[in-house]
């Protein structure tokens, strides 16, 4: 198969392996709209990948909610994650696959946070200056006639 055909079909996968873990870390999802409003289009995208099988059996407990509106207000999607924080994201300006990497990156960090906490560690990670500043060790480079050999 062809590098693109591979890269393409990594890109959907990726998409479907996200679209099903996203509703892991939310409790709740609004999403407000206008039907009649021209920038629902993350709106719509968004509900779609909420109501998803896999997204829905990741975690069935998270409530999506949507708000049909009246007003010209633009549309907006609110999430809460499980563990309480709330975070509202303006749709006309913000597209789905951007607001999903953001709830991703706020999941895998709630995760680090959790497997820290259980192991009984101290959260967050406090690197102490002097380390901060030390070389790492590095590998020395092999010469190309080194690796012959």
């Amino acid at each position: 198969k062809s590098s693109s055909d591979l890269a393409s079909r990594f890109v959907i996968n990726d998409c479907f392996r996200f679209e099903k873990r996203m509703l892991k870390f939310l409790s709740k999802v609004k999403i407000e709209f206008n039907t009649l409003d021209p920038r629902l289009a993350s709106c719509v995208e968004f509900l779609a990948q909420c109501n998803a099988r896999k997204a829905k059996e990741s975690n069935p407990n998270c409530q999506v909610l949507v708000k049909r509106r009246t007003d010209d207000q633009p549309p907006q999607i609110s999430v809460t994650f499980v563990n309480g924080v709330e975070e509202a994201f303006d749709a006309a300006a913000t597209s789905a696959q951007s607001i999903r990497k953001m709830i991703l990156d706020k999941g895998q960090y709630l995760e680090t946070e959790q497997m820290f906490r259980e192991a009984g560690e101290q959260w967050p990670v406090i690197i102490p200056e002097e380390e901060i500043h030390q070389e790492a060790p590095g590998v020395k480079p092999r010469k190309a006639e080194d690796k012959k050999q």
